[in-house]
């Protein structure tokens, strides 16, 4: 008896759905952990349309130039996960639903600004702010987004500035209060 075979559609089809992508800057520091340059993310609970409207939402919310998509797909698989979870599902489902109302069905197929102000309009609610809350943590807590924005991890007790990482590029100088950065600069 021959056994049946399952194709790649028939089993993506019953398993959720996959984020994929390709880096866009092959030398940046983001390729440098990437074993290559496709990448792919299966999804266990939403579609595969879902995590890309999720995907281009996160953008929306903490837009930065150049940062790769596999970095924004960390938010997508976080709210995969928790999206088990029937009421977490339903918000993301009925988020993404108003969202495609509001945009004449297809909130993805309209231009930047558009889907801006489309989800610009939706910042009260829960979808947003559920969002929102899980892209603070699971967008900047990832080796791939250390990588983006230069930081080197935790230095230990002793700290960046006495250990000679105080190379901060992407923030102005602050003002240099009166007694210095330091307890140990003179006052004056």
């Amino acid at each position: 008896m021959s056994s049946p075979t399952l194709s790649r559609r028939v089993f993506l089809k019953g398993s959720g759905g996959v984020l994929a992508g390709t880096l866009a800057f092959a030398g940046g520091p983001i390729a440098l952990l990437a074993p290559s340059r496709s990448w792919a993310m299966p999804l266990d609970t939403l579609s595969t349309r879902q995590g890309e409207v999720l995907l281009e939402v996160a953008k929306q919310m903490f837009p930065h130039p150049g940062l790769e998509d596999a970095v924004y797909a960390h938010v997508v698989k976080s709210l995969d996960a928790k999206a088990e979870a029937g009421d977490v599902h339903t918000l993301l489902h009925d988020g993404i639903k108003a969202l495609d109302d509001a945009s004449g069905g297809d909130w993805l197929g309209q231009d930047e600004a558009t889907r801006l102000a489309r989800l610009s309009a939706m910042a009260n609610t829960p979808f947003f702010q559920a969002i929102r809350g899980d892209a603070v943590v699971s967008l900047y807590d990832n080796d791939l987004a250390y990588a983006h924005f230069g930081y080197g991890g935790e230095e230990g007790d002793v700290g960046y500035i006495n250990k000679g990482f105080n190379d901060l590029t992407w923030l102005p100088d602050p003002p240099k209060p009166d007694g210095g950065y330091l307890p140990t600069e003179p006052v004056g």
